[in-house]
């Protein structure tokens, strides 16, 4: 079988994968095997082959990741968050000044910051807006 025809078949799989998981990344990948197959239909050797395919792959990837980047909403990671809105108790303050505290919520004591200018009182309820890591994001209102 020729060297062209296995990369039309990989690039054919890696297209048809793309289908399931809808990040482009795969697709790509299969337009660098597409371009691996041009140059060894047009005669490259085994090597250029996999330059071309493997430049053409890093490029798109680098595009594609580039272009998620730029089009991410800013509320995207707070929209999706299950625990948004959710009340918390302000146990203590870790550090008033930097806006850390402890905060009471599922039974169990969390690190917080605490967001915005207000500083409430230990007792107060606050409300999920955030997380950052294992650190909730609160506020003093209930997010909308």
């Amino acid at each position: 079988m020729e060297m062209w025809v296995l990369w039309i078949i990989v690039g054919m799989v890696l297209a048809i994968a793309e289908l399931v998981t809808g990040t482009f990344y795969l697709l790509v990948l299969g337009v660098g095997a597409f371009a691996a197959a041009l140059v060894a239909w047009a005669g490259g050797n085994a090597l250029i082959q996999a330059f071309a395919g493997g430049a053409v792959a890093i490029g798109g990837a680098w595009f594609v990741h580039h272009w998620h980047e730029a089009h991410r909403k800013a509320d995207e990671g707070r929209a999706n968050f299950l625990d948004r809105g959710q009340p918390v108790v302000l146990e203590q303050w870790a550090n008033e000044s930097a806006g850390l505290a402890r905060v009471k919520y599922r039974g169990t004591s969390w690190d917080a910051r605490v967001s915005g200018a207000i500083k409430p009182v230990p007792g107060s309820t606050l409300y999920i807006d955030a997380q950052e890591g294992q650190t909730l994001v609160v506020v003093e209102a209930p997010p909308r």
